[in-house]
């Protein structure tokens, strides 16, 4: 009873399930109809453009046969079968695209190349312009005529008054021998010569101690040349030696700028060129100056060679310390095929622009480089005026281009390596070898590729030395592709397993 009982649970168990899998089959046949009918809705519509892959959005050499994202988040766009690669490397970029990457392009123009020469310097003195007031003999300062650093003053005005015993002994001695000159003159002329003699050479250590005409113990020493005070050791009162500097004048009508120029701008430079020279100190206003001199040394760690210039100053405006920006000007006037700076993608071993072409499309071109401006680069070779570039967003198009080149050989390897010829693989046995000829007499079965029957024939060896090791009436495995028509080319070959040479293989051909 409990036998039956099992046996009906079980049936009707396996009807249950039989009547499940009816009825999802009939459920399932509706849904696949669709699945096919939206299958094929989506080729028809995409009948026109077949996708070949997807490409990371930011150019970046990453391909997905699939859609996915990156890892901002972006979606990697579809590469069409119709927009393959080619050799130039243009890539097209959808309006949408162009504004989200923000790309502005610039037309190639004519015009002129602000090749100026910028340099930062400063200003110092003119060397040659100041002096230093030192006694050449010890003594005392009584009076101090000139008593502050900064204040002007004129050739020949009085700076101090100085005590020296030096000078006053000097001159005790100049006026004993003048008036003993004098005395003797009448009645021993050799003492009168001889007295006249000491007073010139008095005068002329007084010329030399630089106090001529001052034979007092107390001297005024005046200002050698017109200018301003920037050193003043003298005190009042106070003992000074011989040499000892006590004022530092300098005349600051004209000045100097020291600036720096790059190696690379060198030749550009050229003594008696003229310069504006601009400093924060005065904005808005610039001052002439011109090129007088190019030091001979260059500073290794700046790669820049100190330039001077001089310019006037006569309104006392430029202070000596005060930083400068100094433009020379360089180049020359005439009209020259010139883009945007920001158009040149200079990678180190390439120099490229992006030529704008119709209905989206963007070529790099590379480009040979003349004069550089501030704002524009003369173009010597690679574009002409009127055509458009890419001054913005460049460097993301051309990353894109480069990416497409790169698949652009790969497919073009992929399709060299489609077009060799198709090799066929059969077994056989070698029947003979012809080693003078370079050929092979082959039995083999069907080959359904070629539509061959099973059949005897000759072959070419591609390399004799496949067959040294191979005796004639061998069961073979071998490999051979079309050449010259009506030629087939043994590339392969070697016993089958087990295989053993018939009898009568040392049949030869050629031997």
């Amino acid at each position: 009873m409990t036998t039956v009982a099992v046996a009906v649970a079980i049936a009707a168990g396996a009807g249950y399930w039989f009547a499940r899998m009816q009825h999802g089959a009939a459920s399932a046949a509706p849904a696949a109809v669709g699945a096919a009918v939206a299958t094929a809705t989506q080729a028809e519509g995409e009948g026109e453009r077949k996708i070949l892959y997807y490409r990371n959005p930011m150019g970046l050499p990453d391909t997905s046969p699939v859609p996915k994202k990156d890892s901002m988040g972006m979606d990697y766009i579809p590469v069409y079968a119709d927009d393959r690669p080619d050799d130039s490397g243009a890539v097209a970029v959808s309006p949408a695209r162009m504004q989200t990457l923000g790309v502005k392009t610039a037309l190639v123009e004519l015009g002129t190349v602000d090749a100026t020469v910028r340099a930062s310097g400063r200003i110092e003195i003119d060397e040659r312009r100041q002096v230093v007031v030192a006694p050449r003999f010890e003594g005392w300062i009584e009076r101090l005529h000139v008593n502050a650093v900064g204040d002007a003053v004129k050739k020949g005005q009085p700076l101090f008054t100085a005590y020296s015993p030096e000078l006053q002994s000097t001159g005790e001695e100049l006026r004993i021998a003048e008036r003993l000159a004098h005395a003797s003159a009448s009645h021993d002329p050799v003492a009168s010569e001889s007295a006249r003699r000491l007073a010139e050479a008095t005068r002329a250590r007084l010329r030399n101690l630089q106090v001529a005409g001052q034979a007092g113990a107390r001297q005024v020493f005046h200002a050698p040349a017109s200018g301003v005070v920037l050193e003043k050791m003298a005190i009042e009162g106070g003992r000074f030696m011989p040499g000892e500097a006590l004022f530092r004048i300098a005349d600051l009508s004209k000045v100097w700028i020291i600036a720096d120029v790059f190696e690379q701008d060198l030749a550009r430079v050229q003594v008696g060129q003229g310069a504006q020279v601009t400093l924060e100190a005065w904005p808005g206003r610039s001052f002439p100056a011109r090129v007088d001199y190019l030091y001979p040394t260059l500073d290794p760690a700046t790669r820049s060679t100190r330039v001077r210039l001089e310019l006037d100053n006569a309104q006392g405006l430029l202070r000596p310390g005060m930083f400068a920006q100094v433009e020379l000007a360089a180049g020359d006037a005439s009209p020259k095929t010139v883009v945007p700076s920001s158009a040149i993608i200079d990678d180190g071993e390439r120099r490229v622009v992006l030529v704008a072409l119709d209905e989206g499309r963007f070529k790099p071109q590379p480009v040979k480089l003349g004069e550089r401006g501030r704002e524009v680069v003369e173009v010597l070779e690679g574009v002409e005026a009127g055509d458009r570039v890419v001054v913005s967003a460049n460097f993301l198009i051309d990353s894109e281009s480069q990416l497409k080149a790169a698949l652009s050989n790969l497919m073009e390897a992929d399709a060299s390596e489609q077009m060799a010829a198709p090799s066929y693989e059969t077994e056989g046995t070698l029947d003979a070898i012809d080693a003078e000829a370079g050929s092979l007499t082959l039995t083999h079965g069907e080959i359904p590729a070629l539509k061959w029957p099973a059949m005897t024939m000759d072959f070419v060896i591609a390399d004799p030395g496949l067959v040294k090791d191979i005796a004639p009436g061998t069961p073979v495995r071998f490999v051979f592709e079309a050449g010259e028509p009506g030629e087939y080319i043994v590339t392969g070959i070697e016993p089958l397993p087990g295989a053993a040479a018939a009898d009568g293989s040392d049949a030869h051909r050629g031997h």
